[in-house]
């Protein structure tokens, strides 16, 4: 049976691809490379999100000692390994599969910086609090490789680091409703994915192409993020002769206003303002960064 022909419980109301960016090259932190997607001209947000970096990372660069206010992010290890230290004394290092869900809240000031020799590579996302949790105390979900629930049928394997799949739901609570899912299709593989209606979302491609949506629509290749449409959830092929591998990602609009400059993320310009007040004078959450210094 050909692909075309193949059932495999396609939404009749698939969600659709209505936007492309491909997320090209750019220097960040101290001598990083990041392919930005989500956070660039073209594609400044999408409600819930404010950033989706795919980096890649060889010491001695990195991203060094540097604050945050009001968001989570989510750092999920491709390749290599991270270590990561704050000044509230938290620290411990993420390797190839872990992830790191901190919820930055009323401040957090750490760094991140890769560990060994080689190149480093993962995904940072970065997933915007609504107003009533912008100031909750910083907190930590960490999840090791092998605690990543994970099913696989049909060639079709996913590691669900939110949300659910395949009958397999992760234990990481989102403040901000999420879902997070790693999928590797093999080639010739096909696979239907509910996605809730009320959900933005989109997907990154890591590795391979893949047709997105209908099964008319154009394969895209690696690098890309294709912004999804209202719709069931995601029907997705693998036509190629390689391995596909991608990150379907959704979350709840919060339907705010968003005031961003630069790690602070906040609702009205004022809040920015106080922020870099607090910052500075080392208060209101930021009390530590005073004489905290990372041991990197």
């Amino acid at each position: 049976m050909s692909v075309s022909q193949a059932n495999f419980g396609e939404f009749e109301n698939p969600r659709i691809v209505v936007k492309k960016v491909l997320a090209e090259s750019q220097r960040e932190g101290d001598g990083a490379t990041v392919r930005r997607s989500i956070g660039r001209p073209g594609l400044k947000n999408l409600d819930p999100f404010l950033m989706l970096d795919e980096f890649s990372v060889s010491s001695p660069a990195g991203f060094p000692d540097h604050p945050h206010r009001g968001f989570e992010t989510v750092t999920y290890m491709l390749e290599g390994a991270f270590a990561h230290q704050d000044f509230s004394g938290h620290k411990g290092v993420i390797r190839t599969g872990d992830v790191q869900w901190m919820t930055a809240g009323r401040g957090i000031v750490h760094s991140e910086m890769p560990v060994g020799e080689g190149v480093n590579k993962g995904l940072q996302l970065w997933i915007n609090l609504s107003s009533k949790d912008k100031m909750i105390e910083p907190n930590y979900q960490e999840l090791p490789s092998e605690d990543i629930v994970r099913a696989e049928k049909d060639g079709v394997e996913v590691r669900v680091i939110a949300g659910e799949s395949m009958g397999v739901r992760s234990p990481v609570y989102p403040r901000t409703p999420t879902m997070y899912l790693d999928f590797i299709l093999q080639p010739g593989a096909q696979f239907a994915q509910p996605v809730p209606e009320s959900y933005n979302a989109f997907v990154y491609i890591v590795e391979g192409e893949g047709v997105f949506g209908t099964y008319k629509s154009k394969p895209v290749s690696a690098h890309h993020c294709l912004v999804l449409g209202r719709g069931d959830g995601l029907n997705v092929w693998n036509m190629s002769s390689g391995v596909l591998r991608f990150a379907l990602i959704g979350g709840q609009p919060i339907n705010e206003p968003v005031v961003q400059y630069g790690p602070f993320v906040m609702n009205t310009q004022a809040e920015i303002e106080k922020t870099f007040e607090d910052y500075q004078l080392c208060k209101n959450g930021f009390e530590m960064a005073k004489y905290w210094r990372s041991q990197q």
